[in-house]
């Protein structure tokens, strides 16, 4: 069996961007740049006053000065003349320092009257001026190319004047899911089934991670079937199929897509839950198949498909990001296989975040993930550790899932 960290090592890697497109700015929160945002102005485009208060000429601004009011200068309507000595302009946050100005006094700092201010406070050279330039000038690189784009990117992006951005296509993800016993929720059950839920929990993982799903018709357990659906593979940037990829007589996955040139990757994984994942390619388009049972399925989902969705929006596709934290419980050896323990989060009276496994880990039990606030990743082997210990987890709801 495989280790996660190689699956997962080999499915980015097998794994390229999508093209680019233009968006609109407000379009773009939450996309991957495919290329550098580069800022079409500079900013501020001249030195500006930081305060409210008067442009002067520091020279001519000691304490006790009297100065005779030159003029206004409020943020969008410069002073159209020179400071000269002896003089001050009233000026407010934004505005434009008139020529001859080298400092700012303070409006708290005066005292105007009858056509003059006086100085309360002596003035500094230099103080409470942005300079032009301060933040970015024109032609400089503002946002780096394969960056996900924050409502803090966006405000960049526009305040350096670009109203369009070339990102990375959100990946188009099919979702296959196959078996002769389930049905979608709402339609009749066939006797002794069951309804489907991966392909909408799935469908829902693939939306938060910046994906678009489009969920395919369940496949019966027939290889003729399973690769008439498939055979529309070309139109994704990933298959995603679930259920179907043990050993038993019905896991038709490999079978019934070897037939149309299906080339396996690997299969199997020490992992717990998730050990029979398939990874391959169908002629052009990537094949992530997934256990059918809905945790197992979900938790595959996690680990492995987020990063690939990542990677095909045009960033590095690292692996899902954990956080070190105490286990509120005592835990047990592991076995060879990886395991993800569902998990509960709690804060102890110092602040600590704690974990504490489901007492019962059976991969069949979807609400228990669906309460669940945390995975508890255990190494292959892992030794006994006693309450308190540290332990890596991922927290579901920084994933949005």
């Amino acid at each position: 069996m495989l280790a996660v960290e190689e699956a997962r090592a080999r499915i980015i890697a097998a794994l390229t961007p999508t093209a680019a497109e233009t968006v609109a700015l407000a379009d773009g929160a939450g996309r991957v740049l495919a290329r550098g945002v580069v800022a079409r102005l500079t900013q501020p485009p001249a030195d500006v006053s930081a305060m409210d208060g008067y442009a002067v000429r520091a020279a001519d601004a000691p304490e006790g000065a009297v100065l005779r009011m030159a003029g206004a200068a409020p943020a969008g309507r410069p002073f159209a003349g020179r400071v000269g000595p002896g003089e001050a302009v009233r000026i407010f946050t934004g505005g434009f320092v008139p020529d001859g100005a080298d400092a700012i006094l303070l409006q708290e700092d005066a005292s105007p009257s009858d056509g003059a201010v006086r100085v309360n406070e002596t003035v500094q050279a230099g103080r409470w001026i942005r300079r032009r330039g301060l933040d970015f000038a024109e032609g400089t690189q503002v946002l780096p190319a394969r960056r996900k784009l924050t409502a803090r990117d966006i405000g960049l992006a526009a305040a350096s004047n670009n109203p369009w951005l070339a990102v990375h296509r959100r990946p188009r993800v099919g979702i296959l899911a196959t078996g002769d016993e389930i049905a979608l929720p709402g339609d009749p059950i066939p006797p002794g089934g069951i309804v489907s839920s991966n392909a909408h929990a799935l469908a829902a993982l693939v939306r938060a991670a910046g994906g678009e799903p489009v969920v395919l018709p369940i496949a019966p357990d027939d290889t003729a079937a399973i690769a008439d659906v498939a055979a529309g593979a070309h139109a994704f940037d990933l298959l995603v199929t679930t259920g179907g990829a043990s050993v038993g007589d019905h896991d038709l996955i490999q079978q019934a897509l070897g037939g149309e040139g299906f080339e396996l990757g690997f299969w199997k994984i020490a992992m717990r839950p998730g050990k029979p994942l398939i990874w391959g390619r169908l002629g052009r388009t990537p094949v992530l198949g997934l256990p059918g049972n809905p945790v197992s399925a979900l938790v595959c989902g996690v680990v492995f498909l987020i990063p690939a969705i990542a990677r095909l929006s045009g960033l590095e596709g690292a692996p899902t990001p954990t956080r070190r934290v105490l286990t509120a419980v005592p835990l047990a050896q592991n076995d060879r296989r990886a395991d993800h323990l569902r998990a509960a989060l709690s804060v102890d009276a110092q602040g600590r975040m704690l974990v504490t496994p489901a007492p019962v880990q059976d991969s069949s039990m979807l609400a228990t993930l669906a309460r669940a606030d945390a995975l508890v990743m255990r190494a292959p082997f892992a030794p006994a550790l006693p309450a308190g210990a540290e332990v890596e987890a991922i927290i579901l709801a920084e994933l949005g899932v």
